[in-house]
């Protein structure tokens, strides 16, 4: 890859690995501070084993020291490997004196974090009728409203739960062909990519219709991965499937992209906005290169070329950007998960 005069390297000295028994997919940064130091969070990391008996881990990261550890008795076996973790977004909110954790596979599951042991708290299916699920290939905490979960499967629907009171809130047919990623905007306002390539938006004031705002260019290629701005809501990210380029979308504007980052070297598989900034992203893929994009107010004739990159050595599979150390960008490759700090 060609630099760019401004690019610059994420150093490996600004790192810390954490290396797993299994290989890692699913994490999660922790916003709960109540009992541990300022400097000191938690995240989650769930196995992908090709099985039914999975784990997640809570590990602890140290700021100060860069240290990055299993929690003692904070870990847990989990039906097939999680498609999805996040920890309550508002953990102040809640009310509740522990954290919070759900996770995604054949159901939406909730878990109490507590400070030496870890409790299911719900978990919550839609299907009345056969002991059979359709499988959950993510979901979405709602940061405005924190009492919804949304989550999308290969069923063809996105589920709107109330956690609070265990129930479902809406259940709506999506799109037509398997749901992908979820993500909310508003408090009543989603968007879902699918296996039919299209992004399309929802508000649950108005169940009946959704606004297509992207199309794969070539016919049903897969929309693999959604992410809304939380900075600013015109704009939000999709990647698709077998392919190295991010797409970035304005909703005032639908059918044309805004911008597309081609600069990876294989396809991308993770996609995650700054929670501090609304003009910059990161993204990973199987060049095992994580890259962060700052993006311009008007976009050049040759495109836009990263900012900084990172070389992990193996295929990134997923990648989180913690809200509350913002300095710190989290990967998995292999079996290591690996904190980069930017």
């Amino acid at each position: 890859m060609e630099n760019s005069s401004q690019e610059s390297h994420l150093r490996s000295e600004n790192s810390v690995t954490y290396d797993s028994s299994y290989p890692i997919y699913a994490m999660a940064f922790s916003s709960f501070t109540s009992s541990l130091p300022s400097r000191r969070r938690r995240l989650a990391v769930g196995s992908f084993i090709e099985e039914f008996n999975n784990r997640v881990d809570i590990l602890s990261f140290d700021e100060d020291t860069l240290t990055l550890k299993p929690v003692p008795n904070l870990s847990f076996e989990h039906p097939y490997p999680p498609t999805k973790l996040m920890f309550h977004p508002n953990p102040s909110a809640s009310l509740k004196t522990n954290d919070i954790l759900a996770s995604s596979g054949d159901y939406l599951r909730l878990w109490d974090v507590r400070e030496t042991s870890i409790e299911p708290l719900f978990t919550l299916s839609n299907n009345k009728t056969s002991e059979y699920c359709a499988p959950l290939t993510s979901f979405d905490w709602n940061e405005v409203e924190p009492r919804r979960i949304g989550t999308s499967s290969i069923d063809t629907t996105c589920t709107i739960w109330d956690v609070e009171k265990g129930v479902v809130e809406t259940q709506l047919i999506a799109h037509d062909k398997e749901v992908y990623d979820i993500a909310w905007g508003e408090a009543g306002v989603f968007a879902s990519v699918s296996a039919d390539g299209s992004v399309r938006i929802f508000d649950l004031r108005d169940k009946e219709h959704s606004t297509i705002i992207y199309e794969s260019p070539k016919p049903d290629t897969p929309l693999l991965r959604l992410a809304w701005n939380k900075q600013d809501l015109r704009y939000m990210a999709t990647i698709l499937m077998d392919n190295n380029k991010i797409v970035i979308l304005d909703i005032r504007s639908p059918a044309m992209p805004v911008a597309e980052l081609e600069r990876h070297q294989a396809s991308v598989n993770a996609i995650a906005w700054a929670p501090q900034s609304c003009r910059h992203i990161c993204s990973a893929g199987d060049d095992g290169q994580a890259l962060i994009w700052e993006l311009p107010t008007v976009a050049g004739p040759n495109g836009i070329d990263p900012m900084s990159m990172y070389s992990a050595g193996a295929e990134i599979n997923q990648i989180q950007w913690s809200a509350a150390q913002r300095d710190w960008i989290a990967i998995a490759f292999s079996n290591k998960l690996q904190l980069l700090k930017v």
